[in-house]
């Protein structure tokens, strides 16, 4: 064979085997260790930062790929939402979000993106109770003392919030509403901050993730006086309802789900959601998820979008009877 023929023939072979090789597992797995992005539009020490923090280590085994989580806390959640939305989708890039998620729109006069429309909704992991706690140097023991307090010295106590429209701002609100109270708000940017200054005293009260407050009850540098749920939490037995405490109307629960960018394929929906599934049925999550007092129950992506449409209409309504200003 002639030497132009035996390297014309090398060269077919060689672009034969790039051809190849492009189709075969190890370079999948090439392209699969660059690690996952979860943005959390929350601050270190929230309730989502706790359960995605616990779950992460499963999710990157389920995933395929690690799993790095990226706070990007500010505007109540819409600076990090917003990078989470410019994101290209192509599954590298996802996020965990609360209720903030959809109350967005009704508290903002303006909204860089639509929180059903420029998202794509994977899965409604799960619900975590909401609980109602005072500074220790608040005289207040249960719940029915602190509404006598609260209406005894209106306006002397306040209450902290992890942002204006926040479902902990709304929370308070609702049980300022179911009361009758008035407490003057503070907002923060984040729930690592409003439980800092909720210890060191410059907030009274406030409601919050039982995931994100509960050890700072165990240690007793808050008082917790009642979970806003109908039933106690197997997490925290010794804290009861509203609805025991004296106040039946104050009822508020947290939820979390995982999305993407908008546009992200069916096949990449399904891995995720899938991955999502493994993940929080491991004994490992289980564990950790029963600790923090979270009920899992994950949806199918279909679930979580009519999820969004209707937990969007619902906190409309809330707003508005809350009569929080949009800002």
């Amino acid at each position: 064979m002639k030497p132009n023929a035996l390297n014309t023939r090398r060269q077919a072979l060689l672009s034969l085997a790039g051809l190849a090789l492009a189709g075969s597992p190890v370079l999948a797995r090439a392209q699969s260790d660059k690690p996952v992005r979860f943005i959390l539009p929350v601050s270190a020490g929230s309730g989502v930062d706790a359960i995605t923090r616990a779950s992460s280590n499963q999710l990157g085994k389920a995933l395929g790929q690690s799993v790095v989580v990226d706070n990007q806390p500010g505007a109540g959640g819409v600076v990090g939402t917003q990078n989470l939305v410019k994101a290209a989708p192509d599954g590298q890039t996802l996020g965990m979000v609360s209720n903030n998620h959809v109350i967005y729109p009704s508290v903002l006069k303006s909204l860089p993106f639509d929180p059903v429309a420029d998202v794509t909704p994977i899965a409604v992991v799960g619900s975590t109770p909401m609980v109602l706690v005072v500074n220790p140097k608040v005289p207040a023991n249960n719940l029915k003392e602190l509404v006598a307090l609260l209406k005894a010295h209106p306006g002397k106590y306040n209450y902290g919030s992890a942002g204006n429209g926040t479902i902990l701002h709304l929370g308070a609100e609702q049980f300022k509403d179911a009361t009758g109270t008035f407490s003057t708000h503070i907002p923060y940017r984040g729930t690592g901050p409003l439980v800092a200054d909720l210890i060191g005293g410059q907030v009274d009260w406030a409601v919050v993730a039982l995931p994100a407050i509960q050890g700072q009850i165990k240690a007793g540098l808050v008082r917790a006086l009642a979970i806003a749920s109908p039933q106690r939490s197997a997490a925290a037995p010794d804290i009861p309802t509203a609805a025991e405490a004296g106040v039946p109307g104050f009822q508020v629960e947290g939820w979390f789900a995982v999305i993407g960018p908008k546009g992200l394929s069916a096949e990449q929906v399904k891995r995720v959601n899938q991955a999502v599934v493994t993940a929080f049925n491991t004994p490992e999550v289980k564990e950790a998820m029963a600790k923090q007092g979270n009920m899992i129950q994950v949806s199918t992506p279909e679930a979580a979008t009519a999820h969004f449409k209707r937990e969007l209409a619902k906190y409309a309504a809330l707003v508005k009877k809350a009569g929080v200003e949009p800002q």
